[in-house]
């Protein structure tokens, strides 16, 4: 199984130190962890920090070969705010090389050779980046929408777009409630999936809700998962881990509570360590469940 991953690579910048990020990236790292192939499409500026990121990709064992160069934007960065470990916040800077990925015709037939293509709101901000986002939607055959609302970097009409464009939607308890709150709609997840499933048409809507677990609305059914009482490090990378995991199953066309419980308990692991893209495996997720 292949997977696509479109947008944002960057620095997190913590108070320890820097360390890789943007959620394709740590997506793309998950998967291949879980023994998919993944592709990475981003792009990274003409710099110090750039250079370390692709050798951070090449040495997770992902190609760099669609993550473009840029001579005029820097490699994006984003000050990262730890102080509460269960609700990181992010200061992303703007505009950075991740904003100007230029659309081309290989790219086009990369996503169109893969199983699925993943994206998120963030790198729809900047014009250049939405541009080739949409451009390259029409070529996927599973559209995942991860959502990933980091304000003021979306907006309404564009997430509502994209939503429209989604096979698979992700997203957070918060920016739930938030989407919902657009429509006027009740944000309890009993009514809530089936109503965006509904209203945008889409195969399958996830909530993940930190240590309360994670619901997934799909087949006309609703799925849980309990959350997981863990010593947390950081909760950075702890959802795209849950998303990796998540797409594994759905692709395998496993039952859609297996695969539910397998995502929440990838998430849980990343959380007992610090970064986003610890070297967890499929038999480490498997040990952690049934301990």
């Amino acid at each position: 199984m292949s997977v696509v991953c479109f947008g944002e690579m960057l620095w997190d910048v913590l108070p320890s130190g820097k360390q890789p990020g943007g959620a394709p990236l740590n997506v793309a790292v998950h998967l291949d962890n879980f023994g998919l192939d993944a592709q990475l499409i981003s792009r990274v500026g003409h710099d110090e920090l750039g250079v370390e990121l692709l050798a951070f990709v090449e040495s997770k064992n992902l190609s760099t070969s669609h993550v473009q160069r840029g001579e005029t934007h820097p490699t994006g960065v984003v000050q990262a705010n730890v102080s509460d470990r269960n609700e990181v916040t992010y200061q992303i800077v703007q505009p950075v090389a991740w904003d100007y990925i230029q659309y081309e015709p290989a790219l086009g037939a990369l996503v169109a050779a893969a199983d699925a293509l993943v994206f998120g709101s963030l790198v729809a901000r900047s014009a250049v980046s939405r541009e080739t986002l949409y451009r390259l939607l029409p070529h996927a055959r599973c559209r995942v929408f991860d959502v990933n609302l980091r304000p003021p970097h979306y907006s309404r009409d564009v997430v509502q777009y994209l939503l429209r464009q989604a096979d698979v939607v992700k997203l957070n308890h918060h920016e739930l409630a938030e989407i919902m709150g657009w429509f006027g709609v009740s944000p309890a997840e009993e009514t809530a999936l089936a109503w965006l499933a509904a209203r945008f048409g889409l195969q399958a809507v996830c909530v993940t809700k930190g240590a309360d677990g994670a619901a997934l609305w799909t087949g006309g059914q609703l799925y849980q998962t309990p959350g997981r009482a863990v010593d947390v490090q950081d909760t950075i990378g702890s959802g795209d881990a849950f998303l990796a995991a998540l797409l594994r199953g759905w692709l395998a066309g496993q039952p859609p509570a297996e695969y539910l419980a397998f995502a929440g308990a990838a998430g849980s692991l990343v959380a007992t360590y610090q970064g986003a893209t610890p070297a967890i495996s499929e038999s480490m997720v498997s040990e952690f469940i049934s301990n």
